[in-house]
């Protein structure tokens, strides 16, 4: 993977994860307090779920 590619990945990760609390931070707050509350077996769950689909599209992408 080119080191340029990577860093771009990165920048679009953090434009993503900026644009929900820059536009609608209340929902943001709510839906963070929630996750909060899940039990570490949920939150894996998620983690993992996140994972495999990002790879699912990176592979898609990819050919």
């Amino acid at each position: 993977m080119d080191g340029d590619l990577l860093w771009t990945a990165v920048g679009l990760v953090l434009v993503f994860e900026g644009l929900f609390p820059l536009l609608a931070p209340r929902a943001w707050r709510r839906t963070f307090l929630r996750m909060v509350e899940l039990r570490e077996g949920q939150l894996r769950f998620f983690g993992l779920l996140s994972v495999t689909l990002g790879l699912l599209i990176v592979a898609w992408l990819s050919n």
